[in-house]
Formats: structure tokens, sequence, C-alpha cells
């Protein structure tokens, strides 16, 4: 008997697909949309996002991803500055990346890089091996779109689920 331990191939590794900006619409839902968060820390923004994947039906128990976001906070914020934050996690609770949105008038106390309060939050779920790999190229593009400021400017204003998704669908 024969063990291979590395087998080689001949194939070249795929070059990473770009991911363009109206892509990141299949990521959304309705059901994953808050037009005004109800929390003022950030220890229930948290909260009230694990509840909402829960109330959704994306995942089961709201503790699992409350774990897993209070986790990947305590290796630095998620505030990534412009008064935008986007806690992101890989749980096996997740079947399917999924992104949900909410937004804070007043603003939360979110230990941002910049340290000013956060006003959207994008939360990203995706299981431990999502799919044509998209986790990673899906965090980089909305980082990229939110470091716009005219995108966020457009995203504040954003009442309903419809106008939200045609700020994405009408980014370049």
């Amino acid at each position: 008997m024969r063990v291979v331990w590395n087998k080689k191939s001949d194939k070249k590794p795929k070059e990473a697909e770009k991911m363009e900006v109206q892509e990141l619409v299949n990521y959304f839902s309705k059901d994953l949309f808050v037009p005004k968060l109800k929390s003022k820390t950030k220890a229930a923004v948290l909260v009230e996002f694990a509840n909402l994947f829960v109330e959704s039906k994306v995942v089961r128990k709201q503790d699992l991803i409350l774990e897993l976001l209070q986790k990947r906070e305590t290796l630095g914020s998620t505030g990534i500055g412009g008064g935008v934050a986007i806690p992101h996690g890989r749980t096996t609770a997740a079947l399917e990346v999924k992104i949900a949105f909410g937004k804070s008038e007043a603003g939360i106390d979110f230990d941002a890089i910049d340290k000013k309060p956060v006003h959207l939050f994008f939360v990203v779920l995706a299981p431990p091996h999502d799919e044509n790999n998209r986790y990673l190229p899906i965090l980089g593009k909305m980082v990229e779109v939110l470091n716009e400021s005219k995108n966020r400017k457009r995203l504040l204003n954003v009442q309903t689920f419809e106008e939200f998704i045609q700020v994405f669908e009408g980014i370049e």
C-alpha cells in the first residue's frame, strides 16, 4: 500500500475573483435591515444584532452569535472609523454568508479607531467555509465602499430597505 501525503497538481491556483459592489446586494435581506437601532451601548448593539439573526432564522442560537461577536471585539474594535462598524465572524451556526444592517441616528460609542460614535453597522456572518470563499472579498468590498464619505452620507439617509438597496446598486 502506498500513501500519498502531498499530491502536487499541475493546475495553477485560481486568481481571486474581483467582487463588484452590486454583488453585495445578494447578501442583504429585508429581515436583517434595522433603520433605527434601539441600542445605546456597544454591548447592547451586539445583543440586538444577535437577536436579529435568530429572529430572521439565519441562526438558531443567539448566545453562539453573541459570543462570536464579543470575542471578535476583544481582538480589536470593528469600528473602522467614519461612523462605521463591521462586526463579523465565521461560525458553524451560519449556513451561508449574510449581512445585517442597522443605523443609529444618535451614534454609539463602539471604540472605533477614530474615537467617534458609530452610526452605520454592518454585521457579517459566514460559515467556516463558504461556497466560493466570498467572506474576505465581501469584507474588503464593504470597507472600500464605506471609506467613501458620499456613500456613508447616502446610507445615513435611508429609511427603507428599498432605499438601502438602491444606494448599493447606484455605487460605481
